[in-house]
C-alpha cells in the first residue's frame, strides 16, 4: 500500500484551516479537564509497585468497581488534578494489550527536566527498556504493555509548539 504524503499534508492544512481556531477566537471547553483515564491491570500489586514505587505517582483510592463484583478499581495521581486509574477483572481472558483502532495508543504524562532524569535513572536501575524521542520524551511500557511516555515539557506545549 502506497501512502500519498503530499495529499495527507494538504488535507491536514484543510482540516486545520477549517477547524483550528486561534487561541482568542477558540470557545471555551465544556470540560474542566480527565477526571481519569483508565486502564486495565491483571495484578493490583504489580501496577501499585510500579506506578506508584517507581515512578512515584501516589496511590490515592483503592474501592471495589460497581460494574464488576470482585474488581478493583485503583487511582494514582498524576498531577495537576489529574488521575490514572485502573479496573481488575478477576475472570475474565482479556489477552494481552493490543493497540487497535479507537483504542489506547499511549499515555503522555508532563513532568519536569529534573524528574524526567530522575525518573529515567530510576527506569534504568529498574531494567526498564525505554526509547528516548526529540530530547524530551522517554518512552516504556508498564507492567501489563500499556504505553507511556514521560514528557519533559510543560502542560500545553510539546517540542517547542504550544498545544493549548
Amino acid at each position: 500500500m502506497s501512502i500519498d504524503m503530499d495529499f495527507i499534508t494538504k488535507d491536514r492544512e484543510r482540516i486545520k484551516k477549517e477547524y483550528l481556531r486561534e487561541e482568542g477566537a477558540r470557545p471555551a471547553s465544556t470540560a474542566r479537564g480527565i477526571h481519569h483515564t483508565a486502564l486495565l491491570s491483571s495484578d493490583v500489586r504489580r501496577s501499585i509497585d510500579f506506578y506508584q514505587g517507581l515512578l512515584e505517582f501516589p496511590l490515592t483510592e483503592i474501592f471495589e468497581n460497581r460494574d464488576y463484583a470482585g474488581s478493583d478499581h485503583f487511582f494514582f495521581d498524576v498531577g495537576a488534578g489529574n488521575l490514572l486509574a485502573f479496573f481488575t477483572l478477576p475472570g475474565l481472558d482479556l489477552g494481552p494489550y493490543a493497540e487497535v483502532l479507537g483504542g489506547l495508543h499511549h499515555i503522555a504524562i508532563s513532568v519536569t527536566r529534573e524528574k524526567w532524569d530522575y525518573l529515567r535513572a530510576k527506569l534504568d536501575d529498574a531494567g526498564i527498556d525505554y526509547m528516548v524521542e526529540s530530547k524530551s520524551s522517554i518512552y516504556f511500557k508498564g507492567p501489563d504493555g500499556e504505553r507511556l511516555e514521560l514528557l519533559a515539557d510543560p502542560l500545553g506545549e510539546m517540542y517547542g509548539t504550544k498545544v493549548l
